[in-house]
C-alpha cells in the first residue's frame, strides 16, 4: 500500500510503517496544487492540520482509499464527500487529551493570578506588586462546554484542584463527578468556562452575543478547541465591556489571524494553536498514525 505524508509526522512512525510493508513517501512541505498532481498516484495519506482534504481533491484521487489525521478534529476534511467515495476516514482522538487539558489548566492559572500581565510588568523593570491580586481557581465552578475525551481529562485536573465541575454535552448522559446542565445553565454558574468540542454547522459561533449577556460579570474563557466556536466580534465587545474579565485562546477563526485586535487586548492571551505540540502527544500521535494505517493495510490484503 502507497502512503503520502503530507504533514510532520514522526521519524519513528514512519519507519514502523516502512516495517510493516508500507510504501511511505514523505512531502510534509506539500503545496495544495502539487497536492492535487501527486496524490492520484497514493491509496492513502496522513495529514495533519495544515493539508486541506476537500472534494476537489477527493475528485481526483480514483486510487484513496484511506485519509488519517494525526489529531482530534475532522473538520479540514471532508468526510461525508470521502466516504460517499469509498474512502475510510480515521483520526487519532486519544494521543493528544492530556497535552491539551494541561494547556487549559495553565491557561485557568494564567488567567486567575495576570501571569502575563505581571510578566511584562516585569520585562519593563517594574515592580508592581500591589497591581497583580488574583484569585484562587479552587472553589471556583468550571464549565466545559464538550466532555469528549479532553474535556474528561480537563474535568479531571480541575476537580483535582477543587473546582467545581459542571458541563454541557447534548450527546453524554452521564460522566461521574461532574453535573450535566443545560447550556443556559452553564453560563449562568460558571466563573470559568472552557470549550471542548468540535466545529460543526451546530456549533459555529454557537457562543455569541446572547451568550455572553447570560454569562457572570467577570467570566473568563478558554479555547482550545476549534477556532470559529466563539464569534471573535461578540467576544471582543464582551472583554473591552469587562463582561468578560479575560481570555484564552489556541485557536481562531482564521490561522493564522488576519485581523489581531482579540491579541491586542491586555486581558487575551494566545498561542498558535499549540494545544496538541508536547513531545509527548507527538510520539503518541505518530504511533496512533502508524497503528490504524498498518491495521487498514493488513484489512486490505486478499485472503
Amino acid at each position: 500500500m502507497k502512503i503520502l505524508v503530507c504533514d510532520k509526522t514522526e521519524k519513528e512512525a514512519i519507519e514502523q510503517m516502512r516495517a510493516a510493508g508500507l510504501t511511505v513517501d514523505v512531502r510534509d512541505d506539500i503545496t495544495p496544487e502539487d497536492l492535487m498532481k501527486v496524490l492520484p498516484a497514493y491509496e492513502g495519506m496522513v495529514v495533519r492540520s495544515r493539508t486541506k482534504v476537500r472534494q476537489p481533491l477527493i475528485d481526483v484521487c480514483p486510487n484513496l482509499k484511506v485519509i488519517v489525521r494525526g489529531g482530534v478534529g475532522l473538520d479540514t476534511i471532508d468526510v461525508e464527500h470521502a466516504k460517499s467515495k469509498g474512502i475510510a476516514v480515521m483520526n487519532t482522538p486519544l494521543a493528544s487529551s492530556a497535552s491539551v487539558a494541561e494547556l487549559t489548566i495553565g491557561y485557568m492559572f494564567m488567567l486567575a493570578r495576570s501571569m502575563h500581565k505581571a510578566t511584562a510588568s516585569m520585562k519593563s523593570e517594574k515592580w508592581d506588586k500591589k497591581a497583580f491580586e488574583g484569585d484562587e481557581i479552587g472553589g471556583k465552578t468550571l464549565g466545559l462546554i464538550g466532555v469528549g475525551n479532553i474535556g474528561k481529562e480537563v474535568a479531571k485536573r480541575a476537580s483535582a484542584l477543587g473546582m467545581t465541575v459542571v458541563a454541557y454535552d447534548p450527546y453524554v448522559k452521564e460522566l461521574a463527578g461532574v453535573k450535566l446542565v443545560s447550556l443556559d445553565e452553564l453560563l449562568a454558574q460558571a466563573d470559568y468556562i472552557s470549550l471542548h468540542l468540535p466545529k460543526t454547522k451546530e456549533s459555529a459561533n454557537m457562543i455569541g452575543k446572547d451568550q455572553f449577556a447570560r454569562m457572570k460579570n467577570g467570566v473568563r474563557i478558554i479555547n482550545c478547541a476549534r477556532g470559529g466556536i466563539i464569534d471573535e466580534n461578540a467576544l471582543y465587545d464582551a472583554l473591552t465591556s469587562g463582561k468578560v474579565a479575560g481570555a484564552a485562546l489556541d485557536v481562531f477563526a482564521e490561522e493564522p489571524p488576519t485581523d489581531w485586535k482579540l491579541l491586542k487586548l491586555d486581558n487575551v492571551i494566545g498561542s498558535p494553536h499549540i494545544g496538541a505540540a508536547t513531545k509527548e502527544a507527538q510520539g503518541r500521535v505518530g504511533a496512533e498514525v502508524a497503528e490504524k494505517l498498518i491495521a487498514f493495510a493488513k484489512k486490505m490484503q486478499p485472503a
